[in-house]
């Protein structure tokens, strides 16, 4: 086939991985304050109406519409504070202080703001106001279901909640959530020039970075690593570490060894040991990436440089991961930038040029390509917010150009 030969596209690699996945069994109920970033398996909904009571949006006086003409002097009969009702009926031509959030008393159907009421208090036994302006019935005075209805949904099935999303179910009562469990990962990175960080490097060897990158954005979406292996190309080693790891998790990561090379036995291995759905990208950075199953485990054998791990895993792996998890993938959002500057490569094969997002005088974005875009040069990625989408063909384009771009950096909430 000529994608075999070539490669998949991402869309089309993207499509085939996420076809064949479903969410893994098993759910967990979820203290609410620990469910942020959660994927829900039972709806949230709200056991009661939210705030339950009518109350004042304003700091003001509480009172019935038709005694609110200009000028009218009304006498002030009591205080509803937050927390601390008024407690009793407003009377006709009464008036009650009252405070935001404040319940209304039954009997009034308006809130004078406070700054639309002169107050009086002269020789009168108790204070009184006078209007300053028209009242209109229901100012100022907050629905008893402004938040949520009884019975209100609050968040769907297969919904990954938000800080908001938690924070409102909170604040209608709910306290824990019922979630679909998370998959375990391991990660195996090979490579007999890996050294950990802090190792003394002999000739010919570097320090891993792959590791702590792939751990932290694990870290980052909340996924449990389970195990943790470096191991050189050797085919046995790399063979026990791969069934090991692959036994004790759902999603076994790998990193290296998945290209043509003499010394590349990873995808042999899966190929021997599992199941290999497909190999090989038609894109740059992240050629060499695989995918299968092995002793239960799905499979991601990603490229060996640090640039085509990271980008394998945020395009592939992520919305895997996602589909696991129980939710719907999450697309990076896309947007039209301009480049700063020119920008010239080789052509051959798409390419997700890593940038950083800025704006000219008007406002608009603009895109500066960050340096030079080596597969394993990790500073490419560093301070990144964007990666820029570049056809095969392409092989150079002028300052000012339009572009369609990822943006890489997510939402606060």
């Amino acid at each position: 086939m000529e994608e075999a030969k070539r490669g998949y596209t991402l869309e089309e690699a993207r499509a085939r991985l996420l076809d064949a996945l479903s969410p893994l069994p098993g759910r967990d109920t979820c203290p609410l304050h620990q469910s942020r970033g959660r994927v829900l398996a039972a709806p949230l909904a709200a056991p009661r109406a939210v705030p339950g009571f009518r109350a004042s949006s304003m700091d003001g006086y509480a009172l019935r519409a038709v005694d609110g003409q200009p000028g009218r002097s009304l006498p002030v009969a009591g205080c509803s504070a937050a927390g601390a009702p008024y407690g009793r009926p407003l009377q006709p031509g009464q008036a009650v202080r009252i405070f935001t959030g404040a319940v209304v008393p039954d009997g009034a159907d308006a809130v004078a703001p406070q700054e639309d009421v002169r107050l009086m208090q002269g020789d009168l036994p108790d204070p009184a106001i006078t209007l300053e302006g028209p009242i209109h019935p229901g100012q100022w005075i907050r629905s008893p279901q402004e938040e949520a209805a009884p019975g209100e949904p609050l968040a769907s099935v297969g919904q990954r909640l938000s800080s908001v999303d938690v924070a409102r179910a909170a604040g209608c009562g709910l306290r824990t959530a019922q979630v679909y469990a998370r998959p375990r990962v391991a990660l195996l990175i090979t490579g007999s020039e890996l050294r950990p960080a802090g190792h003394p490097l002999a000739p010919g060897t570097i320090h891993d970075s792959n590791g702590p990158l792939l751990l932290l954005l694990l870290e980052q979406l909340g996924i449990p690593v389970v195990g943790r292996e470096w191991v050189d190309d050797d085919p046995q080693r790399l063979e026990r570490a791969l069934l090991k790891l692959a036994g004790r998790s759902d999603v076994l990561i790998s990193t290296g060894g998945v290209s043509v090379g003499d010394e590349d036995h990873v995808r042999p291995l899966l190929e021997r040991l599992g199941t290999l759905q497909f190999w090989r990208l038609f894109l740059k950075p992240g050629r060499p990436f695989a995918t299968g199953t092995m002793a239960g485990a799905r499979f991601f054998g990603l490229p060996g440089n640090p640039v085509s791990a990271a980008v394998t895993f945020l395009q592939l792996v992520r919305p895997a991961l996602q589909v696991l998890e129980g939710a719907t993938p999450e697309p990076w959002p896309r947007l039209r930038v301009r480049l700063a500057t020119p920008l010239r490569r080789r052509s051959g094969r798409p390419e997700l040029i890593r940038a950083r997002l800025g704006m000219d005088q008007q406002g608009n974005p603009l895109a500066t390509p960050c340096g030079n875009q080596s597969s394993g040069r990790l500073a490419s990625l560093q301070g990144a917010d964007l990666l820029l989408e570049v056809d095969a063909s392409t092989t150079a384009l002028p300052a000012g150009v339009a572009v369609m771009a990822q943006l890489l950096r997510l939402p606060v909430l």
